[in-house]
């Protein structure tokens, strides 16, 4: 029991970890840099803060370490529940990490093109301005596409959680419910745009609810003392 609250501990601190370089890089970092319809402004803004863009992808590059860590530790945590489910929360996981890092090229690419490379110099630069800043809205587009698996890894975690009997069931609830928010939230974006701001924020309500209080259950109480129920 004393390892498993251990393990417990430890995956609340790398989900912690994890979440606070997620949002550093997802939320900040395109409020700070993108200006939307002005390519000049948002090139600009890239130029004068190299370093603070760059810390944005060293965060991407955390936030996906911590991940593969975290999925780990609570594949031990929660193997003994059902394996099956907590397979496929590892696979879903392994997935999302890997169209993450392909999404990263498109945070990467700006710096390239805004380089001043001489090979650029046939572009003009209203043109490179321009490709950046659609670079950037092609990440963001692929970010919320993204959302679908951030919301499906949530759902076999939750049935886990809510399974385990050493976490409380209202957590898997809460887990359960984010995952399928984030799923809507994706949907709705691609099919209903015009809904997609309450959807979004219907989602983020949720996440914080799910997410956040599963890390600070991990993190503070760890798991129960009673014994694991059976499946």
């Amino acid at each position: 029991m004393t390892s498993r609250k251990h393990t417990a501990r430890v995956a609340g601190a790398l989900y912690l970890v994890m979440g606070l370089a997620g949002a550093f890089s997802i939320m900040y970092i395109p409020r700070f840099f993108m200006i939307r319809g002005d390519a000049a402004a948002t090139a600009s803004n890239i130029l004068s803060s190299p370093l603070l863009y760059r810390f944005g992808v060293v965060c991407d590059l955390v936030n996906q370490a911590g991940f593969i860590l975290l999925v780990v530790v609570l594949y031990d945590l929660l193997k003994d529940v059902n394996r099956r489910h907590a397979l496929l929360m590892v696979a879903l996981v392994l997935v999302q990490v890997a169209m993450t890092f392909a999404i990263m090229i498109t945070q990467i690419a700006p710096l390239v093109v805004l380089s001043g490379a001489d090979y650029l110099s046939v572009f003009e630069k209203r043109q490179l301005d321009a490709l950046a800043l659609g670079i950037l809205t092609l990440r963001g587009r692929a970010t919320i596409a993204l959302g679908a698996y951030m919301g499906l890894w949530l759902l076999p975690f939750g049935a886990l959680v809510y399974r385990s009997g050493f976490i409380p069931r209202i957590l898997g609830i809460l887990l359960l419910v984010a995952g399928y928010a984030y799923v809507v939230s994706t949907l709705t974006f691609f099919l209903l745009p015009d809904y997609f701001r309450v959807a979004s924020l219907l989602m983020t309500v949720s996440a914080a609810a799910g997410e956040g209080s599963i890390v600070c259950w991990l993190l503070i109480k760890g798991v129960r003392t009673e014994p694991l129920e059976a499946s």
